[in-house]
């Protein structure tokens, strides 16, 4: 059977995109395989520079293996129901 490590998630928020990056190399640098990017909102834009400074400026080797988009509902502070967009790009080496 195959050994394989579970792919670690980085949650992007509203941090430098430097931070996020360092988190990715952090984790590929200790042996996964995987990395799970995950955004939502506003942040979807900062997820998708951090995949693109990992592949341009670290690992040219780097795939996108998996892209998943979709919308959550979360309630406002008014206690409206809000549709707010996500995203999930899995990485591999």
């Amino acid at each position: 059977m195959e050994s394989r490590q579970l792919a670690t998630t980085v949650l992007v928020g509203k941090k430098p995109i430097m931070n996020y990056v360092l988190a990715c190399l952090t984790t590929i640098q200790s042996g996964s395989n995987e990395v799970i990017i995950k955004a939502r909102g506003r942040a979807i834009s900062r997820a998708v520079d951090v995949v693109q400074i990992l592949q341009n400026r670290f690992f040219k080797d780097l795939k996108v293996k998996d892209i998943k988009i979709g919308t959550e509902q979360v309630q406002s502070q008014t206690g409206q129901t809000l549709n707010v967009s996500t995203i999930e790009i899995t990485v591999s080496r």
